[in-house]
């Protein structure tokens, strides 16, 4: 009776009409329950590097656990523009230009609450990481999506078509949302890419909002270009990134926004009313963690180059069609050899009778059709969880 009240009197937002919960997590709900293998969501399964687990102990045995500035600890956001100009050649007043939020997650949301108004549009690319449209949706303005395409070959590059992309701007788009490396597809966005979206950002005077998250995790010689690093860029650029997936520390929620000065004053707005702030003895620990040696950064890459390497093939053996990424930590493949009719039925027979956790692939795109024939694997885990997830999936080999 009280649900039906609740619905018939209309309390809840037309907002979450438009999108669901995350499947992605709902997809580790479901690997537990099954006892699967979960590589669905992307955390790793093995430890965070021994030192800046010691800092946070640190930081909490000197009793660093009341309120950090809001905007973030000083230490932290000095040691964020310190690393920006060594990564990325990119000067950035710490005091000015830097809001410390909770997670990458809270930071996007914040920023497009803080730019968007009604009737704005932004721009997502797609296959996307699935909060990006919910985010546009509950600030207020409308998402546009241009199609990502896959590779024509295994070890080809996803691509998107220039006049699509062109077309998605107008007078009514306020932002672009870049994602490199890309979470599903593990595209790293090249030079001339991201100077045609420059280009089209400039002539529409756009907003470009990107998320760096993985930054570091890089294959086959691929280079992380920043946005905020072009000409014509940096006062038209929001910078993403944080602690999770560089530290291994996915649970901890320390992420960050480098914008300039007048739109880095809304975010802090934005982000004090959400949130109020980061957990303060886990900035002092991110603090640390940034000033981790470069030989820290060159074995990350280097042990998800063969955890990438360790999975592909036992995929691919498996019967996927696989897409290799250039970053990030996921794999894409096609599943249309399976003989299922789409994504969810294969992910569901997968979760429960092979005992291996992936995510629909239909839940990175806007049209559940485009991704109905797809799903991503995460492989961020223990060799001896890839390898657990290579014997499940050899049971649906021999189903073929």
């Amino acid at each position: 009776m009280a649900d039906t009240a609740i619905q018939q009197k209309s309390f809840l937002s037309g907002r979450v009409a438009h999108f669901t919960e995350s499947v992605i997590r709902e997809m580790t709900r479901q690997a537990m329950l099954q006892g699967a293998v979960n590589l669905s969501q992307g955390f790793p399964d093995f430890p965070a590097p021994a030192e800046i687990k010691l800092a946070a102990q640190d930081a909490i045995a000197a009793d660093i656990n009341q309120y950090a500035i809001t905007w973030g600890a000083k230490n932290l956001r000095q040691a964020v523009a310190r690393q920006m100009q060594v990564w990325q050649g990119i000067a950035v007043d710490p005091d000015r230009e830097i809001t410390v939020c909770c997670g990458s997650t809270e930071t996007m949301i914040s920023t497009l609450l803080a730019v968007c108004n009604a009737g704005d549009e932004v721009v997502i690319f797609e296959p996307f990481y699935e909060n990006y449209g919910p985010d546009a949706i509950l600030s207020g303005a409308q998402p546009r999506f241009v199609r990502l395409r896959p590779p024509a070959t295994p070890d080809g590059e996803w691509t998107f078509d220039e006049r699509e992309l062109r077309a998605a701007f107008h007078n009514h788009t306020k932002a672009i949302i870049v994602n490199t490396p890309n979470n599903p597809t593990g595209k790293v966005f090249t030079r001339s890419e991201l100077e045609l979206i420059r280009d089209l950002c400039v002539e529409f005077n756009v907003l470009a909002i990107t998320d760096e998250i993985y930054e570091h995790i890089l294959y086959d010689g691929t280079q992380h270009i920043s946005m905020a690093a072009l000409d014509g860029m940096r006062e038209r650029t929001i910078t993403i990134n944080g602690l999770s997936k560089t530290y291994s520390v996915t649970g901890w929620r320390v992420g960050w926004a480098v914008a300039p000065p007048a739109i880095t004053d809304a975010i802090r707005k934005v982000h004090d009313f959400l949130t109020v702030g980061a957990p303060a003895p886990l900035q002092e620990a991110g603090a640390s963690a940034l000033g981790l040696p470069p030989s820290y950064y060159q074995g990350l890459a280097e042990g998800y180059r063969k955890r990438r390497d360790r999975l592909v093939p036992v995929l691919t053996e498996a019967g996927f069609r696989c897409f290799l990424p250039r970053g990030a930590y996921y794999v894409m493949t096609d599943i249309s050899g399976f003989g299922f009719a789409n994504d969810l039925e294969f992910t569901k027979y997968l979760v429960k009778d092979i005992g291996v956790a992936t995510v629909p692939g239909s839940s990175f795109h806007n049209d559940a059709r485009d991704g109905a024939q797809q799903v991503r694997f995460a492989f961020c885990k223990r060799d001896e969880t890839l390898d657990e997830a290579g014997r499940r999936l050899r049971k649906l080999r021999a189903r073929k």
